[in-house]
């Protein structure tokens, strides 16, 4: 287990490496059809200042929600540039702790992804949108699941990848992992390492490594199992097949436990694969939220 979880380890580092490559060319000249420009600001949600940027000017408003020690710049660059913005208006927010959005420092009580989901929608309640959607990667398809559970008048639809309901035995070892950031390929630590210089971003990991693992102990290792049958929105589950992080049980989960939800796989896809085929994978979720 322990050499296969290093193979897989290495290949989702390798692919959160190479962000730069995935916008490619013709999402380029898809961007210049919609040349509005991308905003940013700050707001004061629930006792903290909360970076979000923000692009297009559609009457359907999207929230893309990032991953761990995520942000809109490093987590959507894709999204933000080359999505419909005649038809959307699309919001990246950075996470309190993360990105942008320090102070305060990120830390991981056990009700995280509950705070989280709470900041926001009162982010998107904040910037006066009755009504939206949610994107959400990894820990942000997590936050995204719980806030359609808890806020379902507010949910439009909601599309996530990289998510997972429980957390299991398996999941802590892969965890683990990558504890020590250290041992991460430069080209893997370098971003991290200019956005939150090293000291943070060595002990936020650590600290979520702790964070996310603690959720084993809960009934089931739930995270938010309880909570998805009360989802109501449109779903979309998007998986990738290669993906050496998230098993593909845990969208086959959120299949069964979210009624009338949609499952598609993309038998290239890794943990990334809304960078890696960001035209793909825009052009997917554009036509599933319209």
């Amino acid at each position: 287990m322990a050499r296969s979880g290093g193979v897989r380890l290495r290949r989702l580092l390798l692919q959160l490496s190479q962000p730069a490559q995935c916008a490619g060319p013709r999402l380029g000249r898809v961007a210049a059809l919609y040349s509005t420009a991308v905003t940013s600001g700050k707001i004061e949600v629930n006792g903290v200042h909360l970076h979000y940027q923000q692009t297009g000017n559609g009457n359907h408003a999207v929230l893309l929600l990032p991953g761990m020690l995520g942000s809109g710049q490093t987590d959507f660059g894709p999204q933000l540039k080359s999505m419909n913005k005649q038809l959307f208006t699309v919001v990246a927010w950075d996470p309190r702790g993360y990105g942008k959005s320090i102070p305060p420092v990120r830390d991981f009580p056990p009700d995280f992804f509950e705070r989280d989901a709470k900041d926001a929608v009162e982010l998107m309640q904040a910037l006066k949108f009755q009504k939206f959607s949610l994107l959400g990667w990894s820990d942000g398809g997590i936050t995204a699941l719980i806030a359609a559970a808890k806020y379902p008048h507010l949910i439009h639809k909601m599309v996530v990848w990289g998510a997972n309901a429980s957390v299991t035995a398996e999941d802590v070892k892969l965890y683990s992992a990558i504890r020590d950031v250290s041992k991460w390929s430069e080209r893997a630590r370098k971003p991290m390492e200019e956005m939150y210089g090293y000291e943070y971003f060595s002990k936020t990991c650590e600290a979520w490594v702790d964070g996310i693992s603690q959720l084993r102990h809960n009934p089931n290792g739930s995270i938010c199992q309880t909570l998805l049958p009360c989802i109501n929105c449109p779903t979309l589950i998007i998986h990738g097949e290669k993906d050496p992080l998230v098993p593909r049980f845990h969208p086959e989960y959120l299949h069964k436990h979210i009624k009338e939800s949609r499952l598609h796989f993309m038998p290239e896809g890794k943990h990334n694969l809304h960078l890696r085929f960001a035209e793909e994978f825009n052009s997917m979720v554009e036509r599933f939220l319209l």
